[in-house]
């Protein structure tokens, strides 16, 4: 997400820390992920919430945001409720699962077959790139970074080859 006032830095600038908490946390914020990686261990993994992570605002090379937005976002929260229940179909891709062109309800959009490829589509190279700019913030939390978030980091790495 980009920072607002209320966050530390230049307006606009883009962040990296989860549900934009970094402003608000009073410890450090690595401490802060471990907490929630240790609440999760040792527990029944399909009892646990399931995170989803959504990008609304793909532009085109004309710089256009793809996703109709706002109202329409429903359509991808539908898809999420139905693959949590087992229902809607979904693709492995390096970054995680995506939602098939089919299971992706689009019925009364104006959202041409180029653009719905586009929305599903992971170009490695940009996450490539995306993934180089990580360490600089994991590294802001110093000694306190739990060693699963450079796990995680590594793999992601890894399945974008």
């Amino acid at each position: 997400s980009e920072k607002t006032a209320a966050a530390e830095g230049k307006v606009g600038e883009l962040r990296r820390d989860p549900f934009a908490m970094l402003p608000f946390c009073g410890y450090n914020m690595g401490d802060y992920m471990a907490h929630w990686i240790d609440v999760a261990k040792d527990k029944d993994q399909s009892k646990l919430p399931k995170i989803y992570y959504v990008n609304w605002f793909r532009k085109n090379d004309a710089g256009k945001f793809v996703w109709p937005g706002f109202g329409e976002n429903s359509r991808v929260l539908k898809w999420i409720v139905e693959r949590l229940d087992g229902t809607a179909e979904g693709v492995e891709t390096p970054i995680g699962v995506l939602p098939t062109r089919d299971a992706l309800d689009t019925k009364g959009l104006e959202l041409a077959d180029d653009d719905l490829d586009f929305l599903l589509t992971v170009d490695k190279e940009v996450w490539r790139e995306e993934a180089a700019l990580v360490p600089e913030h994991l590294n802001t939390f110093g000694e306190h970074t739990p060693k699963e978030l450079w796990d995680e980091y590594r793999a992601l790495v890894q399945r974008l080859g």
